[in-house]
């Protein structure tokens, strides 16, 4: 008999401990190498954490449980034969052969009953959760065909494709008294810790502005379409944005800076984290030397680290540093909001939905497109004075998107050398 321990690897630096989410295999099961066995949870994202060979797989931890980088989670007997009539996978089935999930017909109603026990929810894949959340459809509404009926992508969308009979209840309540007790992820738990700390531990401040959207849409509609053809992504209004910070950044160098002890850490580069949303919850990957990319050069970095956010495999190292974080809410419909600073970063940029708006423009009432915007800053490092400046500063750039071509300035200067 040959037994390979298997240990779990360092997700990334400083990281001591890991809690397995979930297992993707049972005790005694026969996988193969590099099959995905477990979902490990640390404090900044959630990895697969893959067979290191063929074998039986002894399981040393359960669900939930909370391990040490290292330590020992499962033992694989790699001696066991493959069980008869198991083929070893070549590659990936197509989700196109995946049996269809059936959907569960609904319940004859029955009478609620008082403090009902809660029922333990299904395990579910993240593609699979991203997929019910975006239908607002719940995991026990899926008939999950994985293992230990775990609900998979495939699940999801075949249950999806044969729809789903009308909620007895009105606004899709279903009625029932049951609660669903879902423990918080580490990520989850590590993301609040951050948060209080940095309610509690800040000199936190937000200063507001508003900003005329019509010349950048003006842009956007004219070179739009070239832009997409020559660069192969969208333009949109994160990469304005972005340019705009590392603009103002370089002018107003204490709101791209961090405390240290009893110094100031004043970095020569703009590192700007991006928050978006993922399965998992919010998660803020870091565009590098963003100060030096073109437009396009942001827009495909964005996106590709959306992607892997959304898909759930971003690295620890694609979320680390950063400088100074933009969020957009408005994407969600917000119109205005007090973002928190992400430690140890000292300030943040929050965007809000454009809205038709009436504004004084020449001396005359106009419904120009505007958006409003925040900037919440950690008071013990950056004053009043260059936060509103700064946040005015970005206002300009964004209103004058030119400006952002010539070192802030407008052509007819740059020309005339003034």
């Amino acid at each position: 008999m040959s037994i390979l321990e298997m240990k779990v690897p360092s997700p990334g630096e400083s990281i001591s401990e890991v809690e397995i989410a979930q297992w993707l295999v049972a005790d005694g099961d026969y996988v193969e190498k590099d099959q995905p066995i477990a979902e490990v949870d640390s404090d900044k994202a959630t990895l697969e954490l893959p067979a290191e060979a063929a074998g039986t797989v002894t399981l040393k931890a359960a669900a939930g449980d909370t391990v040490a980088v290292g330590q020992i989670v499962c033992l694989i007997d790699t001696s066991a034969a493959r069980p008869a009539g198991a083929a070893k996978p070549a590659a990936a089935a197509p989700a196109a052969a995946a049996p269809a999930a059936a959907v569960p017909a609904p319940a004859a109603a029955a009478k609620p009953v008082p403090n009902p026990v809660p029922s333990p929810a299904p395990a579910v894949s993240p593609a699979a959760k991203k997929h019910l959340a975006e239908a607002g459809v719940a995991a026990s509404a899926v008939s999950g065909t994985g293992r230990a009926g775990r609900v998979t992508k495939q699940d999801v969308l075949a249950a999806l494709s044969a729809g789903f009979d009308a909620p007895a209840a009105s606004n899709g309540w279903s009625g029932s008294r049951e609660v669903q007790r879902e423990k918080l992820s580490m990520l989850r738990r590590k993301v609040a810790e951050r948060l209080v700390a940095v309610k509690n531990e800040t000199a936190m401040l937000t200063t507001f502005n508003e900003v005329d959207m019509q010349p950048v849409m003006d842009l956007r509609a004219k070179y739009k379409d070239v832009f997409k053809e020559v660069h192969g992504v969208n333009l949109g209004f994160m990469s304005f944005f972005t340019k705009a910070v590392t603009t103002a950044l370089h002018e107003f160098p204490a709101v791209n800076a961090m405390i240290d002890g009893k110094d100031m850490l004043v970095p020569s580069y703009a590192d700007i984290g991006i928050a978006v949303s993922s399965p998992k919850g919010l998660m803020v990957p870091v565009v590098r030397n963003a100060e030096s990319l073109s437009l396009a050069a942001i827009e495909a970095e964005i996106k590709r680290l959306a992607l892997r956010a959304r898909d759930g495999v971003l690295t620890v190292e694609e979320m680390q540093g950063g400088t100074f974080t933009i969020t957009n809410g408005g994407v969600f419909g917000s119109m205005l909001s007090t973002p928190i600073i992400n430690p140890p970063q000292s300030a943040i940029l929050g965007m809000h939905n454009v809205v038709d708006r009436p504004v004084a423009i020449a001396g005359k009432v106009e419904i120009r497109p505007i958006m409003y915007v925040a900037l919440s800053y950690d008071h013990r490092i950056i004053d009043g004075k260059e936060s509103v400046s700064f946040l005015f500063r970005v206002k300009e750039l964004i209103e004058q998107p030119e400006r952002m071509l010539f070192g802030g300035k407008r052509p007819e200067e740059v020309l005339l050398g003034v």
